[in-house]
Parts: structure tokens; sequence; C-alpha cells
């Protein structure tokens, strides 16, 4: 995948940034894990420090110091969980800050510009996220104004994409001729007539890439499954495939094994943060008594920064007493193992061995927690 800060290989993890940072890494550690892409939070950088300071500062990139790529949402998802501050319309949505209460407004034409001041490789058409659960009627309401407003994002993109703040050196050299890309997002609720629906509804509209959204709102994982299955068939395959907010390490691979270009999950970070690692043998909890004098790594096959030099009963020590640097350390490790899975898939697909993997990875989420 060619964007314009960066040469993604397929399928890929993508670590969120919410707030230009991916909580507790420093941007040069992303890189020695192997990241390429990263995420932004339209909603957050809206309300801080704001898309025009950031346009002022020379685009996300510059201002975060990150020379790789980068996709933003659109803030669909954030205004939808702010259900008690928000009032939609065909407009948009006026919704009141989380941070102080005051008012503001989302249209797709509003998103569109506050990315393009951002200046994301990729960022997504204005949506509206359905909520779980809900019947068939209010899906399809939901779902119409979603391709209302991916029509209308795209309309206002294509008038003002040139305004794109690009740093000085892209469009040069390596990355000559690459712009900034719009993805439209499939939302349906959970009724797989409405995902297909959408999905063709949007192919029409020409993307260059297609997100399956409104999934991880708390319907069950099989549930969720079953509507990137009923979705990928009716996307194509040589257009990248995004899946919005998902999910634990087993179910990434499943998901790069079903067609799945790209995915991102905030799960690796904050379960760092509360203890909880995932490793080749199952996940643990580092806060459990039993690592109390263990001495070996987090995880003796993986092969980053903090398995190389900290042992289990440091890092449990570190989340007793609260210190910071195990939430840094968790995070890094947890991070790392995301994208070494990914990385895995790609060499599974090149070498023709992806139903190995998927069987030991499915024997590994069979072992449960430690």
């Amino acid at each position: 995948m060619a964007l314009p800060h960066a040469t993604v290989q397929t399928p890929v993890f993508m670590p969120v940034g919410t707030q230009a940072t991916v909580k507790s890494v420093p941007q040069h550690l992303l890189e020695e894990l192997g990241a390429r892409i990263i995420l932004g939070n339209t909603y957050h950088l809206y309300l801080r420090p704001g898309h025009e300071l950031i346009r002022r500062m020379g685009g996300l990139h510059r201002f975060m110091s990150w020379n790789r790529a980068l996709l933003t949402d659109s803030g669909g998802f954030q205004v939808f969980s702010l259900s008690d501050l928000r009032k939609v319309t065909e407009e948009g949505v006026k919704f009141r800050s989380h941070l102080d209460g005051s008012s503001h407004f989302f249209s797709p034409e509003h998103s569109i510009d506050v990315q393009i001041a951002l200046g994301a490789d990729i960022i997504m058409a204005f949506d509206e996220c359905t909520e779980h659960p809900a019947d068939f009627a209010r899906a399809r309401q939901s779902l119409d104004l979603t391709l209302r407003w991916a029509k209308r994002s795209r309309d206002h993109f294509q008038a003002h994409r040139q305004e794109r703040p690009w740093d000085d050196e892209a469009g040069n050299g390596e990355f000559a001729g690459r712009t900034q890309s719009l993805f439209g997002i499939v939302q349906g609720g959970m009724f797989p007539e409405l995902r297909r629906e959408a999905a063709q509804r949007l192919v029409e509209m020409d993307f260059p890439g297609y997100a399956i959204g409104g999934l991880s709102v708390g319907e069950p994982r099989a549930l969720t499954r079953e509507m990137i299955e009923a979705t990928l068939p009716h996307l194509p395959a040589d257009k990248p495939r995004y899946v919005m907010g998902v999910g634990y390490p087993e179910e990434i691979v499943e998901y790069a094994a079903l067609g799945v270009d790209m995915m991102d999950c905030v799960l690796p970070t904050r379960a760092a943060r509360h203890g909880l690692i995932f490793t080749s043998e199952g996940r643990l909890n580092i806060k459990n008594r039993r690592f109390a004098e263990d001495q070996e790594p987090l995880d003796p096959e993986c092969r980053c920064m903090v398995c190389a030099r900290y042992s289990r009963a440091y890092l449990r020590h570190l989340f007793v007493t609260q210190e910071v640097l195990g939430a840094v350390l968790n995070t890094l490790h947890n991070l790392a193992f995301y994208l070494d899975t990914m990385e895995s898939v790609r060499d599974a697909i090149e070498l023709g061995a992806l139903p190995a993997l998927l069987a030991r990875v499915r024997a590994r989420s069979a072992g449960g927690e430690g």
C-alpha cells in the first residue's frame, strides 16, 4: 500500500495514537518496533490542541515528529459514544465537549476539513456508528444517513483535497505523486443484508479503500466475525479493506486470513496498563503472585526489547508499586507482540503456510490466561 509517507505491507496492524501519541511509547521506539502506520483521533485532536494549530505547525506528522504513515478517523465513533451529549440531524451532529461542555458541530464537510488540516495519509468519511443492540428499522435509518454522509464527504474531499498540508519532504523522491486518500465506511448494524447493501453502494462511489465500522460496540465476538464475513466479499479485493477497532491477537490473525488488510485496536496498550500481557503461550496477568520470583521474560519466544532484558518478577514489582515504567514496558511488549504476529501472517501468506499458523494461533488461544 503506497502512501505519502510510507509504503505499508499488508495485512497490517495499526497502533492507536488517540491524542497524537501511542500512550506511553515515544515515536522512536514505535519505529524500532516496526510500526509503519499509526492512528490519530480527529475528535480529540479537534478539541485540543485544535486542528488549526496543528495545520500551523505543519500538519500532524511534523507536530508529533512521526515520519511514517498516519490514519485519522472521522470523529464519528467518538461522537457516537457521547450519547447523552449529542444530537444527530441530516446536516450533522451537534455535541458537547467531554472536556468543558462547550458546544460543537460536525458535518461531513467539517470532518473532512479537520482531517485535511491534520494531513494524515488516510482519512475517513464521516459516519454514524450504529449502537448495539439496534433493530432493523433503526439500523436501516442509520445506514442511509451514513451513505448520504459518505457522498458528501467524498464530494467535499474531491473539491478541497489540494489543501492538504504535507511536509516539505512529502511528494518528493520515493513518495512522489502519492496523495491523501479518503476511505468509505460500511455500517449496517448486525444485519448481513444491510452490510452487503452498504458495501455495494460505497463501491459505486469508488473510494480508494473501504472500512468496516460499527463493530466491537458490545456485540458477541462471534457476531463481529459474522458481519466481517458478510461484508468482505462485496468489497474489491484490489483495494484496502480495513476493519476498525479489532481485536485480540488470535482474532487479527483470523481476520487477516479472511482477507482483511488493515486493523487497529486500543487493546494492546489498554490491556498493558492493566497488567494483561499477550504471549505465545497465551495471556498472563503480570500482577499474579506466582510471578513474584519468576526470572523468565514475559515470553520466552519474543524478540522484543522488553523480553530481552526484564524478568516477570521485575515487571510484576513495577505493576504492584504502580511505577509508570511498568505500563511503558508492558505496552512495548504487547505492541511488539501484535506487530510481530502480523509480520508472521505476512510471512505465512508469502510461504503458503497460513493454515499451519492458524492452527498454532487457535491452540494458543485455547490455552487461556495465566
